[in-house]
């Protein structure tokens, strides 16, 4: 056998090996991530399910906007990706409308769209209020939205402060946390306009910080996502009766943080998908 041959099925080899242990990682991360939904002291967190989240929190999101009743409505997430995996796609696919606010590319163009605007740029706490309110209106949309996410890897609890100062009043307020300080630690990174995450734990805030930040405008958190640990749910304190399973200690409702995330869920999601959800020819 020519020795090209040979090589070529040894890469053969090489290439379903490293599939078949990342198929197995998947599997392993899938596990876990029910196990950690299924043994968590919050019962709301065992509703998490991914569409189009990074882990599990489009479950959570689409269970606490049916318990409020809110069946269409419209949103504004800061921090989106490529906007092929974030936290309101699954909003998009349900009809609903709203802005998408980060520093990246997309992997579409959104352009022509009536339910979806797309800002791109640097942001910080003091330009937030007034880049969501002004692409908000570039879909006719007033008021605030129903629905507010922030996943910056920096900033979070400083930009949330800002747009909750600037009059936003979310029904649901999805932020990115710091799990590695469990309640009652309080941490939160110096406010930085500059701030670029370096994949260590110098990033956002502690749950208790955000509570106590949350809890001077009348919000409370109900719910943190057990499938990675990275995302807290904070409601209206009008709304907590919907949520009577809900511990009332802190420190029941923090998830600690979980890094395997599997690679895959289902299908690679595709640009095209996207946009037909959002009303343009694929």
């Amino acid at each position: 056998m020519p020795p090209e041959t040979n090589d070529k099925a040894m890469l053969a080899s090489l290439n379903r090996l490293v599939r078949a242990t990342e198929q197995a990682g998947d599997l392993a991360a899938l596990a876990e991530a029910r196990a950690r939904r299924a043994a968590h002291p919050n019962p709301l967190v065992r509703f998490g399910a991914k569409v189009w989240s990074q882990a599990d929190e489009d479950g959570i999101t689409l269970e606490i906007l049916r318990r409020m009743g809110i069946a269409t409505g419209t949103f504004a997430e800061l921090g989106v990706g490529n906007g092929l995996e974030n936290s309101t796609l699954a909003l998009l696919a349900l009809g609903w409308r709203g802005v998408w606010l980060g520093g990246a590319d997309l992997a579409f163009d959104p352009t022509g769209s009536e339910r979806l605007a797309f800002r791109q740029g640097w942001i910080t706490p003091d330009t937030a209020p007034a880049l969501v309110r002004e692409t908000l209106d570039r879909l006719d949309l007033t008021g605030w939205p129903d629905v507010l996410s922030v996943d910056l890897d920096g900033n979070d609890l400083h930009v949330a402060q800002a747009l909750l100062g600037a009059g936003a009043r979310p029904r649901l307020f999805l932020i990115e946390y710091n799990a590695r300080f469990v309640p009652p630690i309080r941490f939160c990174i110096d406010a930085d306009p500059g701030h670029a995450w370096a994949r260590d734990d110098y990033f956002g805030a502690s749950l208790q910080s955000l509570a106590d930040m949350f809890g001077g405008f009348g919000y409370a958190c109900i719910c943190c996502n057990a499938g990675s640990g990275a995302n807290a749910f904070f409601v209206q304190v009008g709304d907590l009766g919907l949520f009577p399973e809900v511990p009332g200690d802190l420190a029941l409702i923090h998830a600690e943080p979980n890094y395997r995330i599997p690679r895959g869920h289902g299908h690679p999601p595709s640009p095209r998908t996207i946009r037909k959800l959002i009303g343009l020819a694929p």
